[in-house]
């Protein structure tokens, strides 16, 4: 298999941004959702709509998002629309919260290694390509999160997330969080999804993965702790495994003495099992050439 181009720039604007995109050498088609981290109440590390304006207005997007299976402010499609509000997303752009209103769309995974469908908010089904701009960071449950998850969990409604959870166990919104699935279950779940979403937008999506504030805990917490590293740069690619195993590399490469304990969140976590798997499934390749942008 060829290698995937990754596109790398150090220096984080929102113009490079953009330089980034235009890096891909392609036009996202028709209608664009932008799937993105609108950020959980209290959280201080996700990347505001200020920064994301410019490259959003570029690609005419629609900023979209799903509801959430656990405590907080973004676990109902009322207290979800309200957080969005109070972020000033919908200040800035058009927002679709699309599992807001049911019933939810479920999509095949015919050769998923441990679910076989994918349940997500109807409203994806309205969009003709699909922009996933990921603030790559760590993950509680996942190890890290980049553009795997924002196709899996990102993309996944209320139901959805726990299914994918759960690895195919828990199909409502109550979901139960201890002992259903093991950890290496969840990361193929995990996978599995991701490959439905890039099926369905087929040769009509593009990722760009924002490597700052680097915590070890994701934009959903409320309470995360600060980064510890130190802002790596930007990626754009239009192979979300290369794109997310490029990520983990620039990391595992730093010479930021706080990199160790970003790695030891992943490596507990097993997170880059999900890149494992999700190459299995052949919808991206871990090969790819790094292409600095100056």
């Amino acid at each position: 298999m060829n290698k995937s181009k990754v596109y790398f720039i150090k220096n984080i604007t929102k113009e490079n941004v953009i330089k980034m995109y235009n890096a891909l050498n392609i036009t996202l088609p028709g209608k664009v959702c932008v799937k993105l981290h609108s950020g959980e109440k209290g959280n201080q590390n996700f990347i505001k709509p200020t920064f994301m304006l410019p490259m959003i207005n570029e690609v005419k997007g629609t900023v979209v998002e799903c509801n959430t299976a656990y405590e907080g402010e973004r676990n109902s499609s009322e207290k979800h629309l309200k957080l969005l509000k109070d972020h000033e997303w919908t200040k800035y752009f058009n927002v679709d919260l699309m599992d807001e209103n049911g019933p939810d769309l479920e999509l095949d995974i015919p050769n998923g290694k441990v679910i076989k469908k994918n349940i997500v908010g109807k409203n994806i089904k309205n969009y003709d390509s699909m922009l996933v701009l990921s603030h790559f960071k760590g993950h509680p449950m996942g190890g890290f999160g980049g553009a795997l998850k924002q196709l899996s969990i990102g993309c996944a409604s209320s139901r959805g997330k726990s299914y994918i959870h759960s690895a195919g166990k828990v199909d409502n919104q109550d979901m139960v969080w201890d002992n259903i699935a093991s950890q290496d279950q969840f990361c193929e779940s995990m996978a599995d999804a991701a490959s439905s979403i890039v099926k369905l937008f087929e040769g009509k999506i593009a990722f760009i993965n924002i490597l700052c504030n680097l915590s070890v805990d994701c934009d959903c917490c409320s309470v995360a702790e600060d980064p510890c590293m130190k802002d790596i740069g930007i990626l754009s690619s239009i192979d979300p495994i290369a794109i997310d195993k490029a990520s983990l590399d620039l990391v595992y490469n730093s010479n930021d003495d706080g990199k160790e304990h970003f790695i030891e969140r992943v490596e507990s976590r097993n997170g880059s099992h999900t890149i494992d798997a999700a190459s299995l499934l052949g919808f991206g390749s871990k090969e790819y050439e790094l292409i600095e942008i100056k």
